[in-house]
């Protein structure tokens, strides 16, 4: 991360996290100069690129090959009517510019694959993962501990939410993402968001969530969630904390770990921002 002297206009920008004396300047400043990449400009994607971009962080990468649709916008609120039919990344460059020129953001418009997972990754200091698929959240899981890079990732269906941050490459005691789900589930034993449908303001509650633990892990400010998975219920507005363990025996990250490769046990990877 490379850090910047602020000017003027940025003080002014930034006051409200220039006096918390958990970030102030030094803090800002460290914003400015760190790389995110977030995987899906979705119902995720979309607060959580809206409220990084808010807070400064001066790169955000976005992967996703989508284009804008009518049935996105219930939930998807980085996009807008008149933009419908447009690539994603190009959405979201637009209303990035008019929230924050502070900030530069790199389209990836391509999907999110063995072949490019590693590369993207490595260019950025932290991974945000807002894909609407197993086989993505994999893929993101095994290209950031094979590139040393922090996790964050969420999930959205019907009313229901989870939060994570896996930073496995450091080793014991941080879990991956293959400690809680060994294995890419079946294909369509869990429904998409367009089978089952999805509240449209989870993904706002569960993607300024995900940005918040972003902006934490930058800073290294609070407690990581790294070792616990947040769950949370709309329905009846509760939050759950569970303990995950490393699992001694993970193909990706245990004692006896073989993944030294992307994609040798996943179906193709996929972002369609569906989530």
């Amino acid at each position: 991360m490379t850090e910047i002297e602020l000017n003027d206009s940025q003080i002014e920008r930034y006051a409200r996290h220039i006096i918390l004396e958990e970030v102030g300047g030094a803090g800002q400043a460290r914003l400015l100069g760190a790389r995110v990449l977030v995987i899906g400009a979705g119902g995720l994607g979309s607060p959580a690129i809206l409220y990084l971009a808010a807070a400064g962080v001066g790169t955000i990468g976005v992967v996703d090959d989508d284009t804008v649709s009518l049935s996105n916008l219930q939930r998807q609120i980085l996009h807008a009517t008149e933009r419908v039919g447009a690539p994603k990344t190009a959405s979201a460059r637009i209303a990035v510019a008019a929230v924050n020129p502070d900030v530069k953001l790199v389209e990836h418009r391509a999907r999110f694959t063995a072949a490019n997972a590693l590369d993207l990754v490595s260019a950025y200091d932290v991974v945000a993962d807002g894909s609407d698929n197993f086989e993505t959240r994999f893929l993101a899981s095994d290209a950031c501990h094979l590139a040393g890079r922090t996790l964050v990732s969420a999930a959205l269906l019907r009313f229901d939410g989870q939060l994570a941050t896996f930073k496995s490459h450091l080793g014991p005691p941080h879990p991956c993402y293959r400690c809680l789900y060994h294995d890419v589930p079946p294909p369509d034993l869990v429904p998409s968001c367009a089978q089952a449908g999805v509240l449209g303001a989870l993904g706002g509650t569960l993607g300024a969530m995900q940005a918040t633990e972003v902006v934490k892990e930058i800073l290294g400010i609070g407690a990581s969630l790294s070792g616990s998975l947040l769950i949370y219920d709309a329905l009846d507005t509760t939050f759950r904390k569970v303990k995950l363990k490393r699992d001694p025996a993970c193909r990706l990250c245990g004692e006896l770990a073989d993944i030294r490769s992307l994609g040798s046990d996943l179906r193709g990877a996929r972002v369609a921002g569906a989530r």
